[in-house]
């Protein structure tokens, strides 16, 4: 054979050789929703935490330490943070790097925790998971390399990500209580509007809204549940907490909007919904709110729009107490599981 054959073959063959490591790169990219940790650029940002096993030992449970140091995992469906959908920041179990946002979160049915996307990318990493005769992609987290969980390709739209973590390899700070949910200028509303599943999932789709949650206020009796206000005994409302940017959208925006919702003219009720408990009201946070929500109620009664006046309370905002869990975000979860 000739030297140029010999070395056309040379150069064929180490061209096919890059492409298929190009390739490989690419798959795994695309599988795991973001670099692979051969292949990411290190970044100044994320600060290394290095511990041996003892020190992670003297600070760990033995379950943490074998979930988090060790790449083991928790029985589906008895993490604390499984059916959890309490708002904040869900961070490293080992050493407290923020991670995931609760806005990130959803019901996916796997029996845990489960994520659309992290807070930033560079917080976590990316390994190849050939264990149990599986190929998965394994994250970790970037600071200390700890074991998390798993992504998948088979989440919601739009990121189709689905980041399958251990309830026991986190840590959780409520909103208000850290700085990662803290976001200067936001405003807060109260509305009660009929039954606080539609409400809440109407107001979560308005641009400019950061945060919604259900809940009781209005009434006189401490920290009710859901069949102490059904009762109508209680003197509460089913309401929704809004905090929402006013730079996106206005607090007149958001009474326009929660006016068109319901029939504000309906007393103690929506719908086939009958009692005190499902009263049309604005609770309001300060005077500019009480002034906005009378001016519009005014409007609304000289307008023609409705043949009875408007019988939506316009009331200061008192003690919100949270609903239980499966309230919160209530479609959304119904829409996941479809």
């Amino acid at each position: 054979m000739k030297s140029s054959s010999l070395l056309t073959i040379a150069v064929f063959a180490f061209l096919t050789s890059i492409m298929g490591v190009q390739n490989s790169a690419a798959r795994l990219k695309k599988e795991s929703g973001g670099e692979n940790h051969l292949f990411q650029k290190e970044t100044a940002m994320i600060k290394k935490i290095q511990k041996n096993d003892k020190e992670w030992k003297d600070i760990l449970t033995p379950d943490e330490f074998r979930v988090l140091r060790q790449a083991g995992t928790e029985r589906p469906f008895t993490g604390k943070y499984n059916d959890f959908s309490e708002e904040g920041v869900y961070s490293c179990g080992a050493c407290g790097t923020p991670l995931f946002g609760s806005e990130a979160k959803y019901d996916h049915g796997s029996g845990w925790p489960s994520f659309t996307a992290p807070l930033n990318e560079t917080r976590l990493e990316y390994r190849e998971d050939r264990s149990h005769g599986m190929i998965r992609t394994e994250v970790r987290c970037a600071a200390c390399g700890s074991h998390l969980g798993h992504v998948f390709d088979d989440g919601p739209a739009p990121t189709r990500q689905h980041f399958c973590i251990n309830s026991i390899a986190l840590g959780f700070k409520p909103a208000g209580r850290t700085e990662e949910m803290k976001k200067e200028g936001t405003e807060t509303a109260v509305f009660a509007a009929g039954c606080f599943w539609g409400v809440e999932d109407k107001f979560r789709r308005i641009k400019g809204v950061l945060s919604t949650r259900v809940g009781y206020t209005g009434g006189h009796t401490k920290d009710p549940n859901y069949q102490k206000v059904c009762s109508d005994t209680t003197g509460h409302a089913e309401s929704v907490e809004v905090v929402f940017d006013p730079k996106e959208v206005s607090y007149a925006e958001l009474l326009e909007a929660f006016f068109r919702f319901h029939d504000p003219t309906q007393v103690n009720r929506q719908g086939p919904d009958t009692g005190t408990q499902y009263r049309s009201a604005v609770f309001y946070l300060n005077e500019g709110q009480k002034e906005a929500a009378l001016e519009t109620i005014a409007t609304l009664n000289t307008s023609g729009q409705y043949d009875r006046p408007v019988a939506t309370q316009v009331i200061p905002a008192t003690d919100f107490y949270r609903a239980e869990e499966y309230h919160q975000k209530y479609y959304e979860k119904l829409r996941t599981k479809k």
